[in-house]
């Protein structure tokens, strides 16, 4: 049987990376099965106190856009453009608490890429107020914003968990989620299935 998790409410967060519309299938961002991962999540939040939300949002001329060749990436088209109706989190995702929800908006500087969730926001600040120890990360893409966010936490001295079946990848070359995994794993990150969790002292929603 394989290892399972007990969620220490106290010390454990779950941090939702990107799940946004433009990221969805039909986007123009498109995450191939993106929209897997939010019944998987819904499911998952009920067992965590402490939950984060990351979510693109970026100015027009942003850095990563493909019709700025000026600039030095330009690899993506267009995509969460700030306050669009395709940036705000997917209205199919459990937003809590919903009084008071943590939403960590990165990318905002046009002259910066940023795939971690910590890079250029608060959120090490947010989770080490909040007394947080290890992270449970979930959403898209596995190779991009998940890997970057899961091994930003790990050299920040957080313990990181990968919840694989709540993410989906680009994957593109092929192969490219498998190395991400691989990747995040030889930097100290565990990956489990939202099966593999256990609450304490709550139960997750049956999957």
């Amino acid at each position: 049987m394989p290892y399972r998790y007990d969620i220490h409410p106290d010390t454990d967060a779950l941090i939702v990376v990107d799940v946004q519309p433009d990221f969805m299938p039909g986007g123009p961002l498109a995450v191939p099965d993106g929209d897997a991962v939010i019944p998987i999540i819904n499911r998952l939040i009920p067992a965590f106190d402490k939950i984060y939300y990351t979510r693109d949002w970026h100015p027009y001329n942003h850095i990563s856009f493909s019709e700025f060749p000026e600039y030095r990436d330009g690899s993506w088209p267009p995509h969460c453009l700030a306050d669009s109706p395709g940036a705000h989190l997917h209205e199919d995702l459990i937003i809590a608490p919903d009084d008071d929800p943590q939403i960590i908006s990165k990318g905002t500087d046009p002259e910066r890429e940023a795939y971690s969730g910590f890079e250029g926001t608060d959120l090490d600040r947010r989770l080490r107020l909040a007394g947080v120890r290890r992270v449970f990360v979930a959403g898209l893409a596995t190779d991009y914003c998940v890997k970057n966010t899961v091994l930003d936490a790990l050299k920040r001295g957080f313990q990181a968990v990968v919840v694989e079946d709540a993410t989906r990848g680009v994957n593109q070359p092929a192969g490219n989620v498998a190395q991400a995994l691989d990747e995040m794993v030889q930097q100290g990150a565990e990956v489990i299935t939202a099966k593999q969790l256990v609450t304490a002292p709550r139960e997750l929603t049956p999957l």
